[in-house]
């Protein structure tokens, strides 16, 4: 049986650099930072104080009584849900056939923590009755869902920052296998804590570069010291080409692979010789049915971490070959900072849209490129990507060994 094309039809984005598709994509071309010097007394003792905030705050956007209700990862959610839906023509669809998979890695901690400091302060009585469903990882997907009246399923995968390209995964298979004409998929992320930002610091997992924020995230540069945190998220409309083209919708790309693996090497520590991710890429590259000739553009997981990014750059050269030497490797957590579970989609949005305009952002920061990345790395200004037919790679890795990788191509 002919397997369906599936093809993305809506973008939406809220992220550190912007608070729309449109703001988002012109910090990436122009490598506008998103990350800041975190304000309060509660990061004055942390070795780490900065981030990536949003650009734009989601409860400016949000109606008060809607945004009271919700953890900031399930606001985040509603606004790039929205403009992706209202940007797919808000289709007309049996809510029995529409779905929805959208990921957090972390879910509403930032929610739970102040929820039990009302407990200590104020007693039981004082905590939000909404608390369970705005700390649950699943909140945000439900959240979203019922927003479109989904039906066919309502899907949350939970793999740390592998979490938003592994939505993608899902909706994708939600159509393919039949359940679903269309699925709105995507991630988000809200987790700027004290905790989290001391937890990340005890692993040596962060950039301490509080003096220069924004030059704090900085891929395969070689004075990177570790990652930035960064908040937001990013949501794409999946249904078929012939559903799409039956409405006269606006086609961006075609979703036509995807490779999922694990390394099997370690909880937090990416396997060095990137065998797991090399192997996540190919099946993607065979799954879409192209060559890595064919691959144009790789949106790369590049978190700014010594090891993580040498790794992930050998895998990128030892799949694509002597093909490397031509491709455009960007790496646009150097301005978001790193969304953790919203990253995979906030970058798969990031690939789509390079993809659609034809068009590499920028990586920011790369003042002296790492010996041991071979890779044509775009700086300074953005990458025009030929004409023809072309697929764009994208990488998203987690903790615990998790790796997926997504193959877009032209329509």
């Amino acid at each position: 049986m002919t397997q369906p094309r599936i093809v993305v039809t809506g973008l939406g984005a809220t992220t550190p650099v912007g608070g729309d598709i449109a703001s988002t994509w012109d910090g990436l071309l122009t490598g506008r930072s998103g990350i800041r010097v975190l304000e309060g007394d509660q990061y004055a003792d942390l070795p780490v104080r900065i981030a990536g905030q949003a650009a734009v705050d989601p409860g400016e956007v949000l109606p008060r009584p809607e945004a009271r209700k919700l953890d900031r990862s399930q606001q985040f959610a509603l606004v790039a849900a929205r403009e992706a839906w209202a940007d797919a023509g808000s289709p007309e669809v049996d809510p029995l056939r529409l779905g929805v998979a959208l990921a957090s890695g972390i879910g509403g901690i930032v929610s739970l923590l102040e929820q039990n400091e009302v407990l200590k302060e104020r007693g039981w009585s004082r905590v939000s009755p909404m608390s369970v469903p705005m700390l649950m990882p699943n909140g945000a997907a439900a959240w979203v869902g019922l927003d479109i009246g989904a039906k066919a399923g309502v899907h949350a995968p939970v793999s740390a920052c592998a979490s938003g390209a592994e939505a993608v995964w899902v909706g994708y298979e939600m159509i393919r296998s039949g359940r679903a004409d269309v699925v709105l998929v995507g991630g988000t992320e809200a987790c700027t804590h004290p905790i989290t930002i001391a937890a990340f610091a005890a692993m040596r997992a962060l950039s301490t570069r509080n003096d220069e924020p924004e030059r704090a995230s900085r891929p395969y540069d070689k004075g990177r010291d570790g990652f930035v945190m960064g908040e937001g998220a990013g949501c794409l409309v999946l249904e078929t080409l012939e559903h799409a083209q039956a409405r006269g919708a606006t086609v961006y790309a075609e979703v036509a692979g995807i490779g999922i693996t694990s390394d099997g090497h370690h909880i937090a520590q990416p396997d060095p010789t990137g065998s797991g991710a090399a192997r996540a890429m190919t099946a993607a590259i065979e799954n879409a049915g192209v060559t890595p000739s064919d691959i144009v553009h790789v949106n790369a997981h590049a978190t700014s971490t010594p090891q993580g990014d040498v790794a992930e750059a050998g895998a990128i050269r030892s799949v694509l070959g002597a093909a490397a030497d031509g491709v455009a490797v960007s790496g646009t957590k150097s301005m978001t900072g790193h969304l953790l579970g919203g990253a995979g989609a906030v970058e798969s949005v990031a690939a789509v849209l390079a993809l659609h305009h034809r068009l590499a952002p920028v990586t920011a920061n790369v003042d002296d490129l790492d010996d041991d990345v071979q890779l044509d790395v775009v700086t300074r200004e953005p990458r025009p990507l030929r004409d023809g037919d072309i697929a764009v790679l994208n990488n998203s890795f987690g903790f615990g060994g998790h790796n997926v990788a997504l193959v877009f191509r032209s329509v």
